[in-house]
């Protein structure tokens, strides 16, 4: 848990302040922002600063452009979107270190906002050096960091920064992300319930494994089910199945009969001839898979099994889709999931690319305690694993 200060400890009135935010938004082939999920969320602290009267300097990256610049991936479509959502305009940066960038730091006024160009077009970003990591420094002596989906990196903006700034402290989404993650793994109410689907195994291993000494409940859906059904003997079609994981997940399933949890998984899916569109599907019971079909969502039985745990559960983490939510019929069962948990009177975190957008699309986003925007960031923590970019705060 956080030690040390949020924004709002921070006396930044006429002050210099450098927000790392997570602005790493969604580009169509046109160069335009697919998604504004993240700028949306990051405006919170954005409107803070400005409004307590900080000079306030705004970096981020952007996409993976490996230490060079990528102009498919300038911040510029984000500084148009920012200037539309604060009202008012800002001062696109055309780097985020160097002698011009130091200058447009030091003219700033209070209130205004200086947007730097992408972090990752130095490769001492990602490499975490000092020298990159000072010069970024020295454009205030106030750091805050409100970049959670971040904080699992150990990058010069995240981390090495800290150590040449007089004060560090969380914005308001990171200290939010950091009270709800960490008060579901420390003090949960109970029955405390994790529901984790999507398509690997090897990806939530990690999360698995730490969850089963906390949660009361663990659900499984989507396609990672068919790795534990598979290790159970059951036939599974043509599912994906992580063959090299099944040892691992038999494992999980006797260390789960071994504690007072229930891992349950799916007794019913819909399955599917082919993994497209337009094709043939039906319902079948779990031990009915046919051998030439793909199981591609959650049934109906199942559906009710983890409404009725989810609707009696004090605590709720969701992470990963039901079934193949990018093909419309096979939606289903992640998508009324988003709507039974809206309808539970417990605290509910969801977190995960698909989860989320099922989530919105359900119009449900207002009813969810906490909508995470952490992706690996978020499946770390729950892992049970200490984040650079949160230590770096911590011990500041």
């Amino acid at each position: 848990m956080l030690k040390k200060l949020i924004v709002s400890d921070l006396d930044i009135a006429g002050q210099r302040v450098f927000l790392r935010a997570d602005l790493n938004v969604p580009l169509n082939k046109e160069g335009q922002i697919a998604d504004e999920t993240r700028i949306l969320a990051s405006l919170e602290t954005i409107e803070y600063l400005l409004k307590e009267g900080a000079k306030l300097i705004l970096a981020s990256h952007l996409g993976r452009p490996k230490g060079k610049v990528v102009p498919e991936m300038s911040l510029r479509p984000v500084a148009q979107s920012l200037s539309y959502h604060l009202g008012k305009q800002l001062i696109m940066a055309p780097d985020c270190i160097g002698d011009e960038v130091q200058q447009l730091a030091e003219n700033l006024a209070e209130g205004e906002l200086l947007l730097l160009e992408n972090l990752r077009f130095h490769p001492g970003e990602t490499a975490n050096e000092p020298e990159f990591s000072r010069q970024l420094a020295s454009l205030s002596k106030i750091y805050v960091n409100d970049a959670f989906g971040t904080a699992h990196r150990t990058h010069a903006s995240t981390v090495g920064i800290t150590h040449f700034v007089e004060s560090s402290a969380a914005g308001f989404l990171m200290a939010r992300e950091i009270e709800y993650l960490g008060g579901a793994l420390s003090n949960p109410g109970r029955p405390f319930t994790a529901l984790l689907g999507g398509v690997k195994v090897s990806t939530k291993i990690g999360v698995l494994e730490n969850l089963l000494d906390k949660v009361d409940n663990l659900l499984i859906g989507g396609a990672m089910a068919f790795t534990f059904l598979k290790a159970k003997g059951l036939e599974v079609g043509k599912s994906l199945v992580e063959e090299d994981k099944l040892d691992v997940a038999e494992k999980i399933y006797q260390r789960s009969q071994s504690q007072r949890l229930k891992l349950i998984l799916p007794s019913d899916f819909i399955v599917a001839e082919r993994l497209e569109p337009n094709v043939s599907y039906k319902r079948v019971e779990a031990s009915e898979i046919p051998k030439d079909w793909v199981g591609v969502d959650i049934g109906a039985k199942t559906i009710k099994t983890f409404s009725s745990i989810l609707q009696s559960s004090e605590t709720i983490i969701w992470n990963g889709p039901m079934g193949v939510f990018e093909i419309e019929p096979f939606s289903r069962g992640t998508r009324e999931i988003a709507q039974i948990l809206a309808q539970c009177k417990g605290r509910s975190i969801v977190g995960g690319g698909d989860s989320v957008a099922a989530i919105y699309q359900a119009g449900v986003a207002d009813k969810i305690s906490h909508i995470s925007t952490g992706g690996g960031a978020s499946l770390e923590f729950l892992a049970g694993k200490s984040l650079p970019a949160i230590e770096a705060l911590s011990t500041k």
